[in-house]
């Protein structure tokens, strides 16, 4: 009888997926979301031993004007779309290579939280490889699905990730 691993029991690791992302010598990004935030890391591997080199959060987003008032939305579409696209950016400035994309033990729903933050990634100029089809339509993104209509701040907000 085989026994599993604690952090697999946990399910918190694949191990066949992370062998597979380590032998490719490919930096990752990794994508994480927590009870309240979205969460990103430019990650380099050397001898299984990981070195985090760029971070994003979407706590990050309250410093380029997102509302007080939304912060329990700092999980939505909209703030995946928008720590995306500020990963991105981040990784442009600093000349990094692209990356595979590591999303850990999460089910891969077409037009969900981790496919908006692809497009972040491609918008923001990062040439990663996904199907069109699988990003979410352009009003789910731009946050006029919320209670309030959110479309005049985000463009706000990415405006000024653009500019930094």
């Amino acid at each position: 009888m085989k026994i599993l691993k604690k952090r697999r029991i946990q399910g918190k690791t694949d191990y066949v997926r992370r062998l597979n992302l380590l032998k490719s010598e490919l930096p990752r990004i990794v994508f994480r979301k927590t009870n309240r935030y979205i969460t990103s890391q430019y990650v380099t591997s050397e001898e299984t031993q990981d070195r985090v080199e760029i971070t994003a959060n979407s706590k990050m987003l309250f410093k380029y004007g997102w509302p007080k008032e939304l912060s329990g939305s700092l999980k939505s579409i909209s703030a995946s779309y928008l720590t995306g696209f500020l990963m991105g950016k981040k990784m442009l400035k600093e000349k990094k290579e692209t990356p595979i994309l590591d999303f850990g033990m999460y089910r891969v729903l077409w037009g969900g939280r981790i496919f908006a933050f692809i497009k972040g990634l491609k918008d923001a100029g990062i040439n990663v490889k996904c199907d069109e089809e699988a990003f979410p339509k352009d009003e789910t993104i731009h946050g006029k699905n919320l209670r309030k209509d959110f479309s005049d701040k985000f463009m706000a907000i990415k405006s000024k990730i653009e500019k930094e």
